[in-house]
């Protein structure tokens, strides 16, 4: 269930938010990160991703969540679980007098094909290694985290 902002608001300044990140790794085992449009992490890079909706199993949140961020609807049973993750924020979608709390859920692929990578929540894509996720300045701490460890 969507809320509307003022309910939304209030939600996410008391309570945390449970989400869904998509750690997508091409044939080359490049992984795929995007330049995040909104707070938090605004103009980082940062793994595709969103929020479970109240009423919404994680099943039916998979599919919804890789419609809208990949442009193709995939069924969670063609991820990986690679673990659950809290990311906490000093700012959130309503600016800077709001934190946010993320409980979030890693989930992997491989060799998804055909993507349509939509330009609703990121400005551009990048496919990158593991090597350069971990170098780069402007990838967010939270997705070089998932590859801490990874370097082949």
């Amino acid at each position: 269930m969507w809320l509307d902002e003022e309910t939304f608001k209030c939600v996410v300044k008391h309570a945390p938010l449970v989400s869904i990140d998509l750690i997508i790794e091409n044939k080359n085992g490049e992984i795929l990160l995007g330049r995040r449009k909104n707070r938090p992490a605004k103009e980082l890079l940062f793994v595709p991703g969103g929020r479970v909706l109240k009423g919404e199993t994680i099943s039916e949140a998979f599919k919804r969540i890789t419609f809208s961020e990949l442009g193709k609807e995939i069924l969670i049973s063609s991820a990986k679980f690679m673990g659950i993750y809290e990311h906490f924020y000093d700012d959130s979608f309503f600016g800077s007098d709001i934190t946010t709390h993320y409980v979030v859920l890693a989930y992997k692929l491989v060799n998804v094909a055909n993507l349509n990578l939509p330009k609703l929540q990121h400005t551009e894509y990048l496919w990158l290694s593991t090597k350069e996720i971990l170098d780069k300045e402007d990838v967010h701490p939270y997705t070089k985290a998932y590859f801490i460890g990874e370097i082949k």
